[in-house]
């Protein structure tokens, strides 16, 4: 049976979007694969809100996390976590033998602008990596109170892990003046997985000059420089499939308005937080809740497995717990090409389920 899907990700896509994935075979060296690229990254600048350049990346965005705090930095990073994608971020850096620090925060809260600060103030970094949304607890971070502190440090490179947020939340990416924003298609794009994207300021650009071992695949300075010399071809074959289907539902969301696109996120963060409250309680701080998956404290002790079991009985999957937070919570997303009716929908089937 298919599975309506709630979880984090891959989130649902739509039918005519999987259909544009058969588009013919081009050469990736032909200007119709400049023109669709080219297409992709000029569309995606309006929903990253930046005039920045885009860089695609055929992988996860893990692949462009990695790039990023690889390529930009030439002293010490600063990876700040709030849960097993920050921890990631680290583990990257230390993979690659860039020197970095991690400042964690506990389980369900922010990364506060004051940390950030207290890193900064050292004088030990140039580069510091953000979660925006972390879905292994919920937390979005406060990006806009985090920005006023990065004032203070202008020869700081920012890269921000947006992989489950970008196209489900407004990001001010330049008035933030965030240097590099990363996502990924199977999130609130809405888009198979396989493909990663990223922005590129002409900061993080420049400071890549610096950093002499930047890898290759993901190495930022080769892809924007190929770019521009190939007209928005790439340096390896891309995936072509999900670039015509990225470039076919990024006309879907055009049409939609990212404005309404983001308003619509946040109606069913709204409507998924209030039943939350109702039923169980809400995991992390309230302060800082992500506007693109919920994840709910098991106040109930029910058994998270068998109410998906139930579920996918009835063509329903939502996530279990993450991580240390396995079973203590449960994860319903609210993003991509999901609707209110699809969030009454879930809630009234967990609450008949569990006879709420």
């Amino acid at each position: 049976m298919r599975k309506k899907l709630y979880i984090p990700g891959p989130t649902e896509v739509a039918e005519d979007v999987l259909a544009s994935l058969a588009g013919p075979m081009i050469g990736h060296r032909s200007k119709a694969a400049s023109e669709l690229q080219r297409g992709i990254s000029d569309k995606l600048r309006k929903v990253f809100l930046t005039e920045n350049e885009i860089l695609l990346s055929t992988s996860s965005g893990s692949g462009l996390m990695e790039g990023a705090v690889r390529s930009c930095t030439a002293k010490k990073a600063a990876v700040f976590s709030v849960g097993a994608f920050g921890d990631r971020w680290y583990k990257m850096a230390v993979a690659n033998g860039v020197p970095a620090d991690i400042f964690k925060s506990e389980l369900g809260r922010a990364t506060t602008p004051e940390m950030v600060d207290k890193a900064l103030a050292t004088g030990q970094y140039d580069t510091i990596c953000v979660t925006h949304n972390e879905t292994a607890t919920g937390i979005m971070n406060p990006v806009e109170e985090i920005a006023e502190v990065m004032k203070k440090y202008p020869d700081v490179v920012w890269c921000v892990d947006a992989v489950s947020s970008a196209a489900g939340t407004r990001i001010d990416t330049d008035k933030l003046g965030i240097d590099i924003l990363i996502t990924s298609t199977q999130k609130a794009l809405a888009l198979p997985p396989g493909m990663a994207v990223c922005t590129l300021s002409s900061k993080a650009y420049e400071r890549t000059a610096q950093v002499p071992c930047r890898g290759l695949y993901f190495d930022l300075r080769e892809l924007y420089d190929f770019i521009q010399k190939k007209d928005y071809q790439y340096p390896s074959t891309p995936s072509l499939p999900l670039m015509y289907a990225m470039n076919y539902q990024l006309e879907r969301i055009m049409k939609e308005g990212v404005e309404n696109r983001w308003a619509r996120h946040m109606a069913m963060a709204d409507f998924t937080r209030s039943w939350a409250d109702e039923y169980f309680s809400v995991f992390p701080d309230r302060r800082y809740l992500s506007n693109t998956l919920t994840v709910i404290t098991n106040t109930r002790d029910i058994n998270v497995g068998d109410l998906n079991k139930a579920l996918g009985e009835r063509g329903l999957q939502i996530g279990n717990g993450y991580g240390a937070l396995k079973d203590k919570t449960f994860r319903i997303a609210h993003m991509g090409e999901l609707t209110m009716d699809d969030m009454k929908e879930v809630t009234s089937a967990i609450a008949d389920i569990l006879h709420l």
